[in-house]
């Protein structure tokens, strides 16, 4: 079984397929409503939860695992597969833990501006990849958990009342803005996130 994915998703491979915790689930959209419930749950974990620092590697994956799990048996695992984007498996962890102290050390010597801050810690989240799937929502959610508690600053507006899950021209300047970084142009997602206004 396969899904067709929105552009600047990633697919997933046979293995990982295995892990969907709802094999009757035959469509793309069926998918995408279960996991919209589960990041509801795991958003409402987020809100009552008490400790966990978005600094750290534990944290990441108990959140993606908060945030898919009820859909997905590897959730919160980092991926061991090879994708279209995102670095070598095997450097994941390494990667990570050197993002979330980098993180950490921008935030305590005020680097960058709060979006700025975030808008970077998102683009290199999704960089590495770490999740053989929902990496995109994750880094989203865990950028916004950065920005709320660790800079108390508004989260993000990423969708702007679209589902940035969906075709649409918000999610296309969305995935430009990220190439864009990937290309070492930051400008785009700055804008994107509101940073240039800062």
């Amino acid at each position: 079984m396969t899904f067709e994915e929105p552009d600047g998703a990633t697919p997933l491979d046979p293995d990982e397929m295995q892990g969907l915790k709802f094999p009757h689930v035959t469509a793309r959209g069926e998918l995408d409503e279960l996991e919209q419930a589960n990041i509801e749950q795991g958003l409402a974990w987020i809100a009552r939860r008490r400790g966990g620092s978005v600094f750290d590697d534990g944290f990441i994956r108990t959140l993606h695992k908060r945030l898919f799990g009820d859909v997905w048996a590897w959730a919160g695992e980092y991926r061991l597969t090879e994708k279209n984007i995102g670095i070598d498996p095997f450097q994941i962890p390494v990667q990570l833990r050197s993002l979330l102290g980098d993180a950490s050390y921008w935030a305590e010597h005020e680097v960058f501006p709060p979006l700025e801050a975030a808008a970077r810690f998102h683009h290199r989240m999704v960089q590495i990849h770490p999740f053989p799937n929902g990496n995109g929502r994750h880094a989203r959610i865990a950028a916004d958990i950065l920005l709320e508690e660790v800079f108390g600053h508004p989260p993000i507006a990423w969708a702007s009342g679209f589902d940035l899950q969906a075709d649409n021209e918000r999610r296309d300047t969305y995935i430009a803005a990220l190439r864009a970084a990937d290309g070492g142009d930051l400008g785009p997602l700055l804008a994107f996130v509101g940073a240039a206004e800062q």
